[in-house]
């Protein structure tokens, strides 16, 4: 009705032409390379993901039962400051602030090192950017 007979009639193919054709996949072969494309996906998002996130958690377990009175430590909210109080198995952790000590709780301490205390802020009074002015 809405074809037009030119184009409804019939094509003639070639014999070689039919041969050029791959072959449709069986059901069997589309169900594995299916399945071979999922767990390259799962083992990608295990390596990419999954992984580092557990080595993370592990460093920091382990610096975590490492403190020791005087490490200098940076707490989750961002204060530096040095450990003053701490007892093995406690889960409080008293940090000198310089002019207040605080307790917080030994899971929420960030990072640990020397280098910590010794860092300047990236715009201080006196620097370059006071200059600038």
């Amino acid at each position: 009705m809405l074809i037009s007979k030119a184009y409804a009639q019939a094509v003639e193919v070639s014999a070689s032409a039919t041969e050029a054709l791959p072959a449709a996949p069986s059901a069997t072969e589309a169900f594995l390379w299916n399945m071979g494309m999922v767990l390259v996906m799962v083992v990608l998002f295990y390596v990419l993901l999954i992984a580092p996130q557990q080595r993370r958690m592990k460093d920091h377990a382990h610096m975590l039962q490492g403190l020791k009175k005087g490490d200098p430590v940076v707490t989750g909210g961002g204060l530096v400051g040095t450990i003053s109080k701490i007892k093995e198995g406690d889960e409080q952790v008293e940090v000198d602030l310089g002019s207040v000590k605080v307790m917080a709780l030994r899971t929420t301490l960030q990072g640990q090192g020397s280098g910590l205390l010794k860092q300047k802020p990236a715009n201080d009074a006196s620097g370059s950017n006071a200059k600038a002015k």
